[in-house]
């Protein structure tokens, strides 16, 4: 009986899971504002391939142009926490349903902070380049968002 070769192993054995990798930038990134961590997680560039409702929708950004994002984006709620409720891995996607809360301490659009707590579900699909982040695919309830303030005025 012939063994098959290390190679033949190796190519045939998974991928290491992403998960943890997704699970601590929602961590570090979204939920504790960690611009530094941008280098770590974000590949060269990153591609915002369908996400209505945020001003960068369709772009593709370098590092600095995401971690700009990241700063705009927290502006408005900057207490506000990622969690993740399921995630669904394949290939070099990573489907991750999670909900957010924060607190509306920063102006929005026509709506001045009101201090008052808010929050939505959503679901995104992140794509890897390697072990960094290189685009996503995201619905979101943004008009939740909008409907709690809108009722708290």
């Amino acid at each position: 009986m012939t063994r098959p070769s290390a190679n033949a192993v190796a190519a045939a054995a998974p991928e290491m899971s992403r998960k943890p990798i997704l699970s601590e930038f929602l961590r570090r990134v979204w939920s504790d504002g960690d611009v530094s961590a941008v280098d770590e997680f974000i590949a060269d560039s990153y591609t915002i391939h369908n996400d209505p409702g945020d001003p960068w929708n369709g772009q593709t950004l370098t590092r600095d142009g995401f971690a700009n994002r990241l700063v705009k984006s927290r502006a408005a709620a900057p207490d506000q926490t990622f969690t993740p409720v399921m995630m669904i891995e394949e290939g070099r996607r990573i489907a991750v349903a999670w909900d957010w809360t924060g607190t509306h301490l920063g102006d929005l659009p026509d709506i001045p902070a009101t201090g008052k707590p808010i929050s939505m579900t959503g679901l995104t699909i992140y794509e890897f380049d390697g072990d960094r982040l290189c685009g996503h695919w995201q619905v979101a309830d943004r008009l939740g968002i909008y409907q709690q303030l809108m009722a708290q005025t």
